[in-house]
């Protein structure tokens, strides 16, 4: 069967060449025995595939069960899939045949399968390479023929990493993988369905079918849709339930479009339960950011300096030797986390903060810098009872600076 024909067949909407190459893989699988992996956001349509595959299949008689593992509590979730024997737990007055059992001969569809505990991802593994399992409560091995397809809309290689997901279970399920692109990467799809939902729905409450003027498709196929066909087929329904006017306007539409916050920026730290599966790369950003605002503080404190009227030259040093400090810090986490390069110069940083605070200074303590260093210069030799090295080292400045000061303000 070609894919317009397993399009019209299972009603799906779109010509992207993801899809009809998700389509093709379904296909060409179905007619095998091996294991699917689907993967793909929620609300794209993965449900659809595994009814391709089992009707395309030479089980297309034999039982066809969808199963939600994320619905199941995990309790019960061995007793549904394998069934279980009378007295086995507290409730059990009979025994019960599995999905595993009923499903012999068939197609077993397991949905949010990345929600299975663990527990039962060991029992799952053992029925996929031998097809043997155990009721609950019971010791007698029982053979199935089943197939199994499962489905995902969460990054298995991440559960794994975080203890969620066995490894050798996810390599064995991932013998055909199938990727559903979301919504966003099939654009030219997204009028067609709108416009599909538009006339079911026209249909069904027996009204005029929606419209969109330009602007209102445009801003229908720009939008992220986080929520992919099923946010969609929702926001048809609401507008056709709601609004009067048939022709809709792109103010219109805008009122049903929640706004996302989504953003391409890096992840910031967060602390928290996922603070043991934070990676290097976040680790170095955190340490970016407490960088940031350490110079946000001393950027009030040089200015409450400057303010009270202490030495330029001083407060230079004191800002460098702080800046340079804190840049050292960071390039040695850098290091460590083998990242990002830190800013290649720590003096341009310090640049860049001392630059602002001079747009502080008030126009009057300008006009006044002649006496203020004459009074500092005097205060110097003062502290120091006329000795010009001691007096220089104390001002910052060389002691020919201070002996060329001393003559050109004619200080006795």
């Amino acid at each position: 069967m070609d894919i317009q024909s397993i399009k019209q067949r299972f009603a799906i909407i779109g010509n992207s060449p993801l899809l009809n190459r998700a389509i093709d893989i379904a296909s060409q699988v179905a007619p095998t025995d091996l294991t699917v992996l689907i993967s793909g956001e929620s609300g794209t349509g993965k449900e659809v595939f595994p009814k391709i595959i089992h009707q395309l299949s030479p089980r297309k008689h034999n039982a066809y069960i969808a199963v939600n593992c994320g619905a199941i509590p995990e309790g019960t979730i061995d007793s549904e899939l394998f069934g279980h024997e009378k007295g086995s737990f507290t409730g059990a007055h009979d025994s019960r045949k599995g999905y595993f059992e009923e499903a012999n001969g068939g197609t077993i569809f397991l949905d949010e399968v990345a929600e299975l505990p663990l527990s039962t991802q060991v029992r799952l593994l053992r029925v996929l390479e031998s097809g043997e399992y155990f009721k609950v409560g019971s010791s007698k091995v029982l053979k199935t023929n089943v197939r199994l397809v499962v489905a995902t809309n969460i990054n298995l290689s991440e559960a794994i990493q975080k203890g969620k997901f066995r490894q050798d279970l996810f390599y064995r399920l991932n013998t055909v993988p199938i990727l559903i692109p979301p919504l966003r990467e099939r654009k030219d799809d997204i009028y067609l369905l709108f416009r599909k939902f538009a006339s079911d729905f026209a249909e069904k409450y027996r009204m005029p079918i929606l419209h969109l003027d330009q602007a209102a498709k445009q801003t229908l196929i720009n939008y992220r849709w986080e929520g992919n066909v099923r946010q969609l087929k929702n926001i048809t329904e609401q507008i056709s339930i709601i609004e009067n006017n048939r022709e809709v306007n792109d103010g219109v539409l805008s009122k049903y479009l929640p706004q996302t916050n989504y953003s391409e920026l890096p992840v910031l730290y967060q602390k928290g339960e996922h603070e043991a599966h934070i990676s290097e790369r976040d680790i170095l950003y955190k340490v970016l950011f407490d960088m940031k605002k350490d110079i946000n503080d001393l950027k009030k404190v040089v200015i409450d300096i400057v303010q009270n009227e202490e030495n330029s030259q001083d407060l230079s040093k004191k800002t460098s030797s702080i800046i340079n400090q804190l840049y050292q810090d960071v390039e040695n986490d850098s290091k460590e986390n083998n990242d990002i390069q830190i800013h290649p110069n720590p003096i341009d940083i310090e640049q860049s903060i001392i630059e602002p605070i001079q747009l502080h200074e008030e126009v009057e303590e300008s006009l006044s810098l002649k006496k203020k260093e004459i009074d500092l210069i005097i205060r110097a030799l003062k502290k120091y009872k006329g000795k010009r090295k001691y007096a220089a080292n104390e001002l910052g400045i060389s002691e020919r600076t201070l002996y060329r000061k001393i003559k050109e303000f004619d200080i006795q």
